[in-house]
């Protein structure tokens, strides 16, 4: 059974650089795509970044491109994204999930997923 674990999050200020990781279990991580989602207070869950199974193709979307990426290492089973230049819109619960397709967006694709982590950024 597949499980995720995040970890990594915490209170930052602006401007401010923050790595969370993700641990996968109970699984051959490079079938997977991994996908980081974040839900603010009182908005929807909604995609932040994703890579590939085999890390070859790694997208930010909206307002993470330019200070969001994502790396993976399927032997140690981890994939962190690296936060920089944070802001205080970014504060939120971010999730990590697992996808059986190659590389996707939608959260809709994604079946497993981890308990979240909270990043909280103070202006």
């Amino acid at each position: 059974q597949v499980q995720l674990v995040e970890s990594g999050g915490g209170v930052v200020h602006t401007g401010d650089s923050l790595s969370l990781s993700c641990a996968a279990s109970g699984v051959f991580l490079d079938e997977y795509a991994i996908g980081w989602f974040r839900q603010a207070p009182g908005k929807e869950r909604e995609a932040v970044a994703c890579t590939s199974s085999d890390g070859g193709s790694t997208y930010s979307v909206g307002s993470a491109k330019g200070r969001f990426t994502l790396s993976r290492d399927n032997y140690k089973k981890t994939v962190v994204l690296q936060m920089n230049d944070l802001k205080p819109e970014d504060t939120a619960v971010y999730y990590c999930a697992a996808s059986l397709k190659y590389v996707t967006r939608l959260e809709a694709d994604y079946g497993y997923w981890g308990q979240g982590t909270q990043v909280t950024v103070s202006s």
